[in-house]
């Protein structure tokens, strides 16, 4: 890995019931611009990263999860969420951010 954000993941965004609520790639920053706009209700959703696609298209062969995802809770319909996922072929880590 380069230490980089990850451009070109794709993701689906589920409420927890599992309706979709949204899809797209993350941009050259590793953010989900596609997300701008999306109005998220109170409740729980769940991100989900198609990690096997972006290992493939970086010429990794070698990766433990193929894919991850993420739950999280709105609280405030109102607020801003920030999810950031931090990602190698091997592991993962996320938190909420600012």
């Amino acid at each position: 890995m380069q230490g980089k954000p990850a451009e070109n993941v794709p993701f689906r965004l589920y409420a927890v019931e599992g309706r979709a609520v949204a899809s797209g790639t993350t941009n050259s920053d590793g953010r989900t611009s596609d997300l701008a706009g999306v109005q998220l209700d109170e409740g729980v959703y769940r991100m989900e990263f198609d990690t096997a696609s972006y290992f493939r298209d970086q010429n990794i062969n070698e990766y433990f999860y193929p894919k991850v995802d993420i739950y999280f809770q709105v609280r405030q319909a109102s607020a801003h969420y920030h999810v950031p996922l931090i990602l190698s072929p091997y592991g993962f880590s996320t938190y909420r951010g600012s």
